[in-house]
């Protein structure tokens, strides 16, 4: 352990890495190097453009450290489609924009002022920070035979100290604590719930259905599905990077930033696809937010007069359209993941609907019950998807929820799942 190579010298992965280190530079930065070595830590350093070499062997990565220092708005694309890659093994990603400043000389808790930083418009993290971050996402990568030493750095927990404040000889409180922690996240999903769509806008012109299945108790995705206006209706999926508590915050920020029209007196002004995902990622690097954190996206509009669906998309999967008598059909935009990049440009495409047309949107969960990306041979659907293919978009949610919830997934591949779609009579 604490020892770091060169992948591509070595032929690729051929044992356990705790962290694989992507970057165009010739060497990892010292201070992270020093990091490594002083937690004992497997590294590996892999050219940007060498990243398949962990597609072929993901049951080897613990986590993926993806060094984007330096990278310009050219590039951005190129990064997207290698976290998009790389999310799909169900890999866990960090995502690095600044080099850190300082030597790295203590390894305590310390401010996070000045150090590091994982995103060019956020304020810096310190070392312990980024190994506490590491941490997190190697437990959810425990490989059976690597036996990962690496234990997340952590205070005196708040169940340690409430034993160390009742004497051994009374009943000690991490049951009734542990409930209280259970029914608050609970309650917290409940209350996520509540920013969902109340009920959904059927109407005579178009039909919805959706899902929303949260991995644990709170979850990473949101969804929301607005009238507009008379004729139209603005609809997206947002999938937050992780889940759990810290992703379903940030979707809450999604939900509050993202807007649909602008209002200005008795008037008002709709949004298209690609001002609204714009903005929002404008509002996502403005914030500051803390981390190394970043969101997925595809917002749609749709014309319930004339039919005419517009869409932009943010390093989300892509749309499915669902038309009789042809096979299913991946409504493609251009678009980084947003957070990353200020300035980050986004296209917009347009499809007019036809009668009995349906369209599915969902968020990664899903994937694996509707199809993946394969490196030859593309984008191929589930034979299970195909079957339901004719069948109404309620009919065909109702059945991606249920062979969801039966099919058997690794803990670590345990992911939230949230679909929405809509069908045209």
């Amino acid at each position: 352990m604490g020892k770091t190579r060169s992948a591509q010298d070595a032929g690729g992965l051929t044992a356990f890495t705790d962290v694989v280190y992507l970057s165009d530079k010739p060497e990892m930065p010292a201070e992270i190097r020093r990091l490594f070595r002083h937690k004992k830590v497997s590294s590996c350093l892999l050219p940007l453009d060498r990243y398949d070499q962990i597609r072929t062997r993901p049951d080897l990565v613990g986590t993926v450290l993806v060094d984007a220092e330096g990278l310009d708005i050219a590039q951005d694309q190129r990064l997207g489609r290698i976290i998009e890659s790389l999310e799909r093994d169900n890999l866990s990603i960090l995502l690095l924009t600044q080099r850190i400043r300082r030597p790295v000389r203590s390894f305590s808790l310390i401010s996070s002022e000045g150090s590091f930083s994982m995103s060019n418009t956020v304020g810096s993290i310190s070392p312990d920070d980024l190994w506490a971050r590491i941490c997190i996402n190697l437990s959810d990568r425990k490989n059976e035979n690597s036996g990962i030493a690496a234990k997340a750095p952590a205070p005196v927990s708040l169940t340690e100290r409430l034993r160390q404040s009742h004497p051994a000889d009374q009943p000690q409180p991490e049951g009734a604590f542990v409930d209280g922690l259970k029914e608050q996240l609970r309650l917290a999903g409940l209350v996520q719930r509540d920013f969902l769509p109340a009920q959904l806008p059927n109407s005579a012109e178009v039909r919805w259905a959706a899902t929303f299945q949260p991995a644990e108790w709170v979850s990473g995705d949101i969804y929301d599905i607005a009238r507009i206006d008379e004729q139209h209706i603005g609809f997206y999926v947002a999938d937050a990077v992780g889940h759990s508590v810290p992703a379903a915050l940030l979707t809450i920020f999604v939900k509050q930033a993202l807007q649909m029209r602008q209002t200005t007196g008795n008037s008002y002004r709709i949004f298209t696809p690609a001002e609204v995902v714009k903005n929002l990622n404008q509002r996502m690097t403005g914030q500051k937010l803390s981390g190394h954190q970043f969101v997925t996206c595809c917002y749609c509009l749709l014309n319930v007069k004339t039919r005419q669906l517009t869409l932009a998309r943010a390093g989300h999967p892509y749309p499915i359209l669902l038309r009789q008598g042809e096979p299913p059909r991946q409504l493609e935009a251009r678009g980084s993941l947003l957070g990353i990049f200020e300035n980050a440009e986004f296209t917009q495409e347009f499809v007019q609907l036809q009668p009995g047309d349906r369209l599915l949107l969902y968020s990664d969960g899903a994937e694996s019950l509707i199809g993946r990306l394969h490196d030859k041979e593309g984008f191929r659907y589930t034979e299970e998807f195909l079957a339901l293919t004719d069948a109404s978009i309620t009919e065909i949610v109702d059945r991606l929820t249920e062979m969801a919830a039966h099919r058997e997934i690794k803990p670590a591949e345990l992911d939230d799942l949230t679909i929405i779609g809509l069908q045209l009579p």
